[in-house]
């Protein structure tokens, strides 16, 4: 099973599907899957995750106006999180 954690490490690097990669390298993809099943049941259920293209993001902060009732609240947060506890305060 070491053997087989080795090669689904060096696919998840290699920047090519499974496909092209068992087929690169005259593995069967139905052995592929099933050895990673398998060690991922053994290791917790986690995958490496890897940052496929890196994006700077220019955020525009929009304000959100909202009709509560008779009241008109205009949002403006820092962040996306702080929406609501402005909402609530500006509510209150």
């Amino acid at each position: 099973m070491e053997q087989w954690r080795s090669i689904i490490e060096q696919q998840q690097v290699s920047d090519l599907t499974i496909t092209d990669y068992c087929q690169q390298h005259a593995l069967s993809k139905t052995s592929f899957y099933a050895a990673r099943s398998k060690l991922n049941e053994s290791s917790g259920s986690f995958v490496r995750a890897k940052v496929a293209k890196h994006v700077d993001v220019t955020e525009q902060l929009l304000s959100i106006t909202l009709e509560v009732g008779k009241v008109n609240v205009s949002l403006l947060p820092t962040t996306p999180a702080s929406y609501l506890g402005q909402l609530l305060r500006e509510l209150a």
